[in-house]
Formats: structure tokens, C-alpha cells, sequence
């Protein structure tokens, strides 16, 4: 409302451009997981031991919990906090992308997984405590409206830090070739959240230079113990998932590198001493964002482009034989 009237949006005065730069990058990147084969990497699944494939789905059915967060709660909370009515739409635009990222994963458990695994898979998911630790302590804080800043804080820990722990597994499986077309979808999901995380935390910097130098400072405080306790946690979890295949100590360096680049969207300095050159080379890779396209028709992969489409003629219509008058 403004000046008791309900105003429309007007695409073509924006008071921001990041807004509309935003917005077109992400419409430019739709896509949905129904149109990547996943059942193509059946083979890559066979040859996995159980304790392989516990991995890849418990990680899979954390991943669904954080997008369930996001979308369900994180946007609305973000939503009563806008600058522009532009913010608005793109962030529509993220909590619809944020429902198709949760969705994807059950498009990735109904192809691997058979019908009792995938009830205990949610069953792990929504009673784990140091995976419901994190979602919890995020949910409160989303609905705490007197502290809109905290709320992008959270937002981008979320995009840019703690789904990371998930995201390592299928990066690692795409740089050994196995499991590609699940990683498809993942890197899918990462292109999103690099562009949510990134443009979360433009705004979080924004309403940042409208604080006192002892709010700020406040705020940064809290920030880093913040995410003090999110990464203790974090530890804990990755220790009761990856141990079993030996991969903690790795996954560990992967996330603590991630969390500053999530502290580098809010406009601050890094935490922690690790640098991309500490992760995984073969992870690392992974997370390029290469095209991949999966069929003529539809050409959705990475790099998701929109096909052709011309009118049709007569001659259309003329299959097989002479065209009757």
C-alpha cells in the first residue's frame, strides 16, 4: 500500500537493479528435475556398497529438510522484510526454486531407492537431532520479526554454508564419472543457491550501512557465534554421516571453505584458513557449472537453454502421402 492505494509493480522503473538483474538471471535458469534422466546412472548405483548408499541418501534426505526450511519458512520471513517491491517477485521467484530442490531429491530417492528405504530415510531426517538441530535454530530465528538482519544471516548460512555437507557427495561421484545425472541435478541446485546466497547477502549489506557503528558491531558479534555454534554442530553431523566411509576430514575442510564464502556474501571477513586449494581437487571441479545437455528436445542440463519453437504450416500436416484438399 502507498498513500492508502495498493500500487502495482512497474518492471520498467526499478530502484534497484540488482532486483531486476536478479530476477532475469534466475528466470534464465529455470529448470525441473523431472526432465533429468536419473535413471541412466542405475548402473553407477549397482555398484555401490550399502554403506555408499546410506551415505548418498541420508545426505539427500537432510538436503530435502534445509529446502523444505527454505522454502516453506525462509522466504515468507524474508518477504516481510523487503526493500522494494521487485525484492518481492525474486523472491517468489527463490522460494518456487527452493520447492523444486526439495522436490528433486524424492525424483532422486524414487529412482535409487525402494519404498522402505525412502520411508527411512524421512524417518532419519525428521527426528536426527543435529540435523533438526540446525533446521530448529534456523526456523526460530526466521520468525523473530524484530531482528530482520539476523533473518538474512540466516538465510545465507543456510544457501551458502550448511547445505554444503550434502552437496559433497554427488561432487565427489561426478569427479570419478558415477553417478552423473544425479550430480546434474545438484549442480542445478547449486547455480540457484549461488545466486540466492549472493543476492540475500547484497541486501543483508544494504540494511548493514544503515546501522550505528555499535549496531554493527553488535550484529557482527553475533554473526560469528553464530555461526560458531552452526559449524560445532556441523561437525557433529558430518562425523555421524561420513565416518563410515572416511570421508569426514575432507568434507570438514569443504564446509569450513564454504562458510567463509558465506560470511564473504554478508560483507565480511573469512573465519577459517581453508582455501579452495584444501578441498578436493576432484570436488572442486565438480562444482564448475559446465553445460550439459541431456536431449535435443528438451536441452536441459547446466547450462538449461529454451528450445526453439517456430509456427507451424500446412505441410505439418502432411505425413506419410499426399495431402487431401
Amino acid at each position: 500500500m502507498e498513500n492508502g492505494n495498493y500500487k502495482a509493480i512497474n518492471w520498467n522503473q526499478v530502484s534497484d537493479e540488482i532486483d531486476k538483474a536478479t530476477w532475469e538471471k534466475l528466470t534464465e535458469q529455470f529448470w525441473l528435475d523431472t526432465r533429468i534422466p536419473v535413471s541412466n546412472d542405475m548402473d553407477d548405483w549397482r555398484t555401490l556398497d550399502d554403506d555408499h548408499k546410506w551415505v548418498v541418501g541420508h545426505v539427500f534426505g537432510g538436503l530435502t529438510l534445509l529446502d523444505t526450511l527454505q522454502s516453506q519458512d525462509g522466504m515468507a520471513a524474508l518477504r516481510r522484510d523487503v526493500r522494494t517491491q521487485h525484492e518481492t517477485a525474486v523472491l517468489n521467484n527463490i522460494q518456487f526454486m527452493e520447492s523444486v530442490h526439495a522436490k528433486s531429491y524424492s525424483t532422486i530417492f524414487e529412482t535409487l531407492n525402494t519404498p522402505d528405504e525412502i520411508d527411512e530415510i524421512f524417518d532419519w531426517s525428521d527426528s536426527e537431532d543435529l540435523l533438526q538441530n540446525k533446521a530448529k535454530r534456523i526456523y526460530t530465528l526466521y520468525h523473530d520479526d524484530e531482528n530482520p538482519l539476523k533473518k538474512k544471516i540466516s538465510s545465507v548460512f543456510l544457501e551458502t554454508f550448511l547445505f554444503y555437507s550434502g552437496f559433497y557427495t554427488p561432487l565427489y561421484y561426478l569427479g570419478h564419472n558415477k553417478l552423473n545425472n544425479v550430480a546434474e541435478i545438484i549442480k542445478l541446485i547449486l547455480r540457484d543457491e549461488s545466486v540466492h546466497g549472493t543476492y540475500i547477502g547484497y541486501k543483508f549489506q544494504l540494511g548493514m550501512k544503515e546501522l550505528t557503528e555499535n549496531e554493527q558491531q553488535s550484529l557482527k558479534d553475533w554473526m560469528y557465534d553464530f555461526l560458531y555454534y552452526l559449524y560445532d554442530n556441523e561437525e557433529k553431523y558430518t562425523h555421524l554421516v561420513y565416518d563410515r566411509v572416511g570421508w569426514s576430514d575432507d568434507v570438514l575442510k569443504f564446509i569450513r571453505y564454504n562458510a567463509n564464502k558465506a560470511l564473504m556474501n554478508l560483507g565480511q571477513e573469512p573465519l577459517f584458513p581453508d582455501t579452495a586449494e584444501d578441498v578436493n581437487p576432484v570436488v572442486m571441479n565438480g562444482i564448475s557449472t559446465s553445460t550439459s545437455n541431456h536431449d535435443f528436445f528438451s536441452q536441459v542440463g547446466n547450462g538449461y537453454l529454451l528450445g526453439n519453437v517456430e509456427a507451424m504450416n500446412d505441410s505439418d500436416y502432411d505425413i506419410g502421402g499426399k495431402k487431401k484438399n
